[in-house]
């Protein structure tokens, strides 16, 4: 029952995971137009990571086995590190947020090596690396890029889209959307069943059509509302423009996946949306709500996702009850300290405005 339990935990995450991850891929087709229809760009995002969770063979052995070693990973644990990843990235989802899979269920991972103090640092500090270089590639390249295109759209107007080249452009951003679809699912899919296949549940070849399956199966039923997110309300872009991200993040995330690292694909495909974004606006792009939330998102997701997973771990598995008061505590504590700082903020700025207004 639990390793039933387990695997249906992997599927939902899965769900999840093709809702946030996979679907944040065709982003800028549909901002920019070229797929007109929400429902078909789903459905594109669906059919390629798909066949990309085909390839993620390496990925899924390093969430496996190359975090924490597999002598401490059994079904419970399995079931403890997906249910703390899946909430955080269910969380994120209704909130219609591009959320990093990878940080979640890392940080789970890394949750129940620091509970059983057994925890390979070296790999660990690879990836976490990674995590940083490999979004701010993308944001650079797509910022230098970016300048590029405005010049030669700005030298030749037909490039934007709205001439003879319409036809040739909506082509080539649809077949990088499709890209680096596949490089969702090439690098997305292990986030789910990379346990199930640690503990021995499954062999990596059924892991993967399970997977590939269900975060295909997410992408069309609750990709929506982060589609809507990362093609429209972070900036407008170009067909042009919108090619540039999608090769940018889909290039980025197939290289890393060859060498079984589990990188944060949002963030690269968001980041590179910043970089023309802010080619295009400037600075001002910062100072758009939904860039501060999903920052913030990203900051909090893995350190969530790594003290639910500790928590559980010291409630379900080791009975260690002081510690866990312990650890709610300073949480509380912490929310609460935060709430109050948001508050004292708000108060200031209402006067500050109130006197502005005076």
């Amino acid at each position: 029952m639990l390793a039933i339990a387990a695997i249906i935990i992997a599927c939902f995450f899965a769900m999840n995971i093709g809702a946030s991850g996979t679907a944040a891929a065709m982003g800028p087709a549909y901002g920019s137009g070229a797929i007109p229809k929400k429902r078909n760009a789903m459905l594109l995002v669906g059919v390629f990571a798909f066949l990309g969770a085909l390839a993620g063979g390496e990925v899924v052995r390093t969430i496996g086995s190359g975090i924490i070693p597999t002598s401490i990973v059994d079904v419970e644990l399995v079931i403890i590190i997906l249910g703390a990843a899946c909430l955080s990235l269910f969380i994120a989802n209704m909130l219609g947020i591009p959320l990093s899979t990878s940080e979640v269920v890392v940080g789970a991972i890394v949750g129940a090596g620091i509970a059983y103090q057994s925890l390979f640092f070296d790999k660990l500090l690879v990836i976490v690396a990674f995590w940083v270089i490999v979004p701010i590639v993308a944001f650079l390249f797509a910022y230098a890029a970016g300048h590029l295109v405005r010049k030669l759209e700005n030298k030749y107007p037909d490039l934007t889209g709205k001439g003879k080249w319409r036809k040739p452009l909506v082509m080539l951003l649809i077949i990088s959307g499709c890209m680096e679809a596949y490089a969702a699912g090439m690098n997305n899919v292990a986030n789910a069943v990379g346990p199930l296949v640690g503990a021995g549940l499954l062999e990596i070849g059924p892991a993967i059509l399970l997977g590939g399956f269900f975060v295909a199966s997410g992408a069309l039923l609750l990709g929506g509302r982060v589609l809507e997110t990362n093609g429209k309300r972070i900036t407008k872009l170009s067909l042009l423009q919108g090619s540039t991200v999608s090769l940018t993040g889909g290039s980025l995330v197939i290289t890393a996946s060859i060498f079984g690292l589990p990188v944060p694909l949002t963030q690269v495909t968001t980041s590179a949306i910043i970089g023309i974004g802010t080619v295009e606006g400037g600075l001002r792009l910062w100072q758009k709500s939904i860039l501060k939330q999903i920052l913030k998102v990203w900051v909090v997701s893995p350190l969530f996702s790594l003290v639910l997973s500790y928590g559980l771990i010291l409630l379900f598995k080791k009975g260690d009850y002081y510690t866990l008061f312990v650890l709610v505590s300073v949480l509380i504590a912490t929310a609460g300290a935060y709430s109050m700082y948001q508050a004292a903020r708000q108060e200031r700025r209402t006067t500050y405005d109130d006197g502005a207004g005076i």
